[in-house]
């Protein structure tokens, strides 16, 4: 059986990392950004499956686990580098809404520190554009809180990987231990 500490310290990981995702999957909502709020929920649903499958010993989820958890790393990777204008990338692109809405980073206008002055708009029509929409005054820029954001998830998926591999052994281990013993009992009752 696997002992407590490695069940307290994988049960501990994944609600750390529920509680990240889930903190991100509300401003993402606040921020109507689509492509972020379905890669958060396919994380949470898998988080829950790795979570399953430590306490009911199912390398297969957990497997699955460790798979998506590579990833979400190259997901997060991709927004960090999104938001820092990477390689041709631009923050200023309706990628992140899948081109339906002029939606942004909830951070962009509701950042530590931010005033928000709504200005009059410059042409009729263009009531909907949040052009109109000066911010001021923010302590850290709305992208370093997202890379933030995404550096965080890294970080916890790293450690979540690396533990997820530690109790995938673990249970190989164990199930060798088993059928070994159970080869000897046949052996040793024939």
């Amino acid at each position: 059986m696997l002992c407590c500490s490695h069940f307290c310290a994988s049960s501990h990981l994944c609600k750390q990392r529920m509680l990240s995702a889930l903190e991100r999957q509300i401003f993402d909502f606040l921020g109507f950004q689509w492509a972020p709020i379905l890669g958060n929920f396919l994380h949470i649903i898998v988080v829950i499956l790795g979570l399953f499958g430590t306490i009911q010993y199912r390398p297969r989820y957990i497997v699955v686990y460790t798979v998506w958890t590579a990833l979400w790393v190259t997901w997060n990777v991709f927004i960090i580098c999104f938001y820092l204008e990477v390689g041709g990338l631009s923050k200023d692109t309706d990628l992140m809404t899948f081109n339906i809405s002029v939606h942004r980073s909830w951070w962009r206008e509701h950042g530590p520190g931010c005033v928000r002055r709504v200005l009059p708009p410059s042409a009729h029509g263009m009531m909907d554009d949040y052009t109109y929409v000066s911010v001021t005054g923010c302590f850290v820029d709305f992208q370093y809180l997202e890379v933030i954001h995404s550096a965080v998830q890294i970080l916890l998926s790293l450690v979540g990987f690396v533990y997820a591999c530690y109790v995938i052994s673990i249970f190989m281990e164990e199930e060798d231990t088993c059928k070994y013993h159970y080869s000897y009992l046949l052996v040793y009752f024939r």
